[in-house]
């Protein structure tokens, strides 16, 4: 290349092509290919959600309509007009994708509905059944007080029913298993298992849920490729447990996807700076590795072949290291993929490469349609291929280093990408997502391409393996940094609707954004309007981060006459104790703190000052588990809860005394009541549950309703200083129902008092509370402070109240 040529426009990496050539008209984008490969997406996915007959005959709708416009095109159905001559076949090519997409899953779905399994799926048969693994086994989230819960996807072979009658049926189930057996099977291992037929949610090709209690009965051992994987995967955790928990357990996830040693802050921080892909096997680990060994062929000066062959090499390898299991596939598409479009710099030849692969892997897998995953692969893959390129190269018109155009312009495009998923999933935008995912861009290639050495090195040469391990800890450590003060920024998410509306609504706005800043005065605008807003709230922000206070352990939420108590378990999740007697209220106090998730939901007991309000907590959002006194009235309060649980999905179970749990930083202990108290003047309220509750060092006594009859059995059967607690939410209201001896144990530094204005009980009692702040307590209610926080900063525990809106007051 002549000293004064420019570099391709394209970008390519090659130094030896010529760039003399003026550059030629360009050619507008073939969209045909990427129209039947979102159509086929499209369709598979209506396909899952309408059932076969309605799929089918969608598939034939389509093809009747492809004929008539292939028919119109030729000429056959008259001279076409030139906008039907323009674009007559990308929509031949859409319709096409219709046809493939919905008789494919027509197809599965007629597979999937066979009628012996249906039969005993509706008859909830106990069978024995023949499975093949298809994923790694995970443990079901927020499950908590009981044995976890695993979820295993399994491809059926057979099924032996009640009356010993075999059925052959190759479907997927869905196996729910406790027993410890299950956790260490691999994807491909053959197994048996006896258990109880379910019906699947719907909406994918499962065909039952399989709920198992025993151990299975593995047939075989696992391929040599699953073994070959397991023995480098303990290798690389073996090289990391040397090393501070923080980093050694993000490592293998961010290798392999393997996450059991991962902290639990580490995961919330990470969630809450939209980083959590880097902890999932995705398109972009199989680049970075294959990238690797692309730079060191080209270094030792390999020829094309050979250097595709070490790559072939290389991407089969990985795939064996981190399983092959359906979404490691997935990865290697997209990612093979990414990097031969950022290879080759020729992103319009790349995106029929996409488009052939998604199109493809949904024809094989209709189930892959309604994969948050897969969207997100496929998305990543296009913002790389559409968007990336262009930024790159407006970046180095405006003589931004050729590297840092790159680092800047490729995380920028897939999490623009990915926003509109992200936002549907998680009801949120994030605005640290991208200055995040920016800064951590020089470390993920280092600590990946160093853990798979690791990993590597480690079956026969554990030295060297700690010490690839050792130099990987240092990146990690960065990327742990970025992520924890990501997530201490305030205004770092900003709530968005959730769902499909939520995901249209920003997809939207996003294609409206991209097409207006093509206009350069547009593009002024936007970069205006943001630094006003950005220097506008981002002081207020620092200034007074609103609420919830930072560092907060507790909140007793104003919501009338009734208890609501939450307690933190990570960013955007709760412990959630009773609902108070209003489901809008609870519901509004748990948007101010920015729950999303509700991993435990527990009542004190079933009257409906504390049920009352259920509806609430599940409105909009996830409720994993839910417990309840073993005391069965009221009645109604009873039948309240257990219809909203089921409603949502949400287990349901009684605690007793001495049932633990723990979720996140959170530790609860059930201390009471010890045994069951009949004939008192509120049988209901002296069996409320009392709870002991441990956040971030800070003991918290929640109380329930419970009276004097009950806190005397507590002082009775709890240990000495069993009942110690910093923070009191007093019983009852603040009712005089108080024993004094109860009170004095408890020595609370902080009490709160749930109480509606004006009640007409007369609560809370003025003497209770004198009594209380007589000890050294301070004392703050709901009906004349609002919101309550009892917050640990530096300078020890405070509190914090939200305060009370003039006329909306609760009573």
């Amino acid at each position: 290349m002549s000293g004064n040529a420019r570099p391709p426009a394209t970008g390519s990496p090659d130094p030896d092509t010529p760039a003399a050539a003026p550059p030629g008209p360009v050619t507008p984008l073939d969209l045909r290919l990427a129209g039947l490969a979102v159509a086929a997406w499209l369709a598979a996915l209506a396909g899952l959600h309408l059932g076969p007959r309605p799929t089918v005959l969608l598939a034939a709708g389509a093809a009747g309509l492809a004929a008539c416009t292939v028919a119109h095109l030729l000429g056959v159905l008259g001279r076409p007009a030139p906008l039907v001559r323009r674009y007559g076949w990308i929509a031949v090519a859409v319709l096409l994708g219709v046809v493939c997409g919905a008789a494919a899953t027509a197809a599965r779905l007629v597979v999937r509905d066979a009628p012996a399994v249906r039969a005993l799926v509706d008859d909830r048969a106990t069978v024995g059944a023949e499975l093949v693994v298809r994923d790694d086994p995970r443990p079901v989230r927020g499950v908590v007080g009981r044995p976890a819960t695993l979820l295993v996807r399994a491809d059926l072979v057979a099924l032996t029913g009640p009356d010993g009658t075999r059925v052959v049926a190759p479907v997927r189930v869905l196996v729910l298993a406790t027993d410890p057996g299950w956790r260490g099977l691999l994807p491909g291992q053959r197994l048996t298992a006896e258990g109880r037929l379910g019906s699947p949610r719907g909406g994918d090709l499962t065909a039952a849920v399989l709920t198992v209690r025993g151990p299975p009965t593995r047939q075989g051992p696992p391929s040599w490729s699953q073994r070959a994987a397991g023995v480098l995967r303990a290798g690389l955790q073996r090289a990391c447990e040397p090393l501070p928990d923080e980093q050694g357990g993000l490592l293998p996830g961010l290798v392999v996807g393997d996450t059991s040693r991962l902290p639990p802050t580490v995961e919330e921080d990470f969630r809450a700076t939209g980083m959590t892909h880097l902890n999932a096997v995705s398109g972009s680990n199989v680049a970075i590795v294959v990238g690797a060994v692309l730079l060191l062929a080209r270094w030792s000066r390999a020829g094309p072949w050979a250097a595709a062959g070490l790559c072939g090499l290389a991407l089969v390898g990985f795939v064996i290291l981190v399983r092959p299991s359906p979404s490691v596939v997935r990865a290697a598409t997209m990612g093979a993929i990414g990097l031969a479009a950022l290879a080759a710099g020729r992103p319009r030849a790349a995106l029929p490469a996409l488009a052939a692969a998604v199109a493809g892997l949904v024809l094989l897998d209709p189930d892959l349609a309604g994969d948050p995953g897969f969207a997100l692969s496929v998305l990543a893959t296009a913002g790389l291929l559409l968007l990336a390129p262009g930024w790159r190269d407006g970046l180095r018109r405006r003589r931004v280093p050729p590297g840092l155009a790159e680092a800047l312009a490729v995380p920028a495009a897939a999490q623009l990408a990915c926003g509109p998923v992200v936002a549907g999933i998680s009801g949120t935008v994030s605005l640290v997502a991208v200055p995040a995912n920016l800064l951590v861009v020089p470390a993920i290639a280092p600590a990946t391409v160093l853990g798979v050495a690791a990993a590597v090195l480690s079956p026969v040469w554990p030295a060297g393996a700690e010490f690839a391990a050792w130099l990987a800890s240092w990146p990690a450590w960065w990327l742990v940094t970025v992520a924890r003060y990501g997530a201490r920024l305030p205004a770092g998410a900003l709530p968005w609707p959730g769902g499909v509306p939520g995901a249209l609504l920003l997809a939207g706005l996003t294609v409206a954004l991209l097409i207006a800043t093509r206009r350069p005065l547009v593009r002024r605008l936007v970069a205006v309007v943001a630094v006003a807003v950005i220097a506008g709230t981002l002081p207020v922000r620092l200034v007074a981060a609103g609420w919830p206070p930072p560092g907060w352990v507790v909140v007793a939420c104003a919501v009338g006459q009734g208890d609501a108590l939450v307690l933190p378990a990570g960013t955007g999740r709760a412990v959630v104790v009773d609902a108070g007697p209003d489901p809008a209220a609870v519901d509004g106090c748990l948007r101010r703190l920015g729950v999303r998730e509700v991993p435990l939901l527990l009542f004190s007991h079933f009257h409906v000052d504390h049920t009352g309000g259920v509806a609430g907590v599940f409105r909009g959002r996830r409720v994993a588990a839910v417990r309840t006194p073993q005391w069965p009235e009221p009645a109604a309060g009873r039948e309240l809860v257990r219809a909203a649980a089921a409603a949502g999905g949400a287990g349901t179970a009684a605690a007793t005394a001495g049932w633990t749990c723990r979720v996140g930083g959170l530790e609860l202990v059930v201390l009471g009541p010890p045994y069951p108290l009949r004939g008192t003047r509120s049988d209901p309220n002296n069996n409320s549950l009392v709870l002991r509750a441990t956040v971030a060092g800070v003991r918290i006594l929640l109380a329930g309703d419970a009276e004097t009859e009950e806190q005397r059995a507590l002082l009775e059967r709890v240990p000495p200083g069993g009942v110690r607690a910093d923070v009191l939410k007093v019983a009852h209201h603040g009712s005089a129902y108080q024993e004094p001896a109860f009170l004095d144990a408890v020595r609370p530094r902080v009490a709160l008092v749930p109480v509606g204005v004006g009640n007409s009980y007369g609560h809370p009692n003025a003497a209770v509370l004198a009594r209380i702040a007589r000890g050294g307590a301070r004392v703050l209610r709901t009906d004349t402070d609002g919101d309550v926080a009892v917050v640990l900063g530096r300078d020890g525990m405070a509190v914090v109240n939200r305060g009370v809106a003039p006329g909306r007051r609760q009573r």
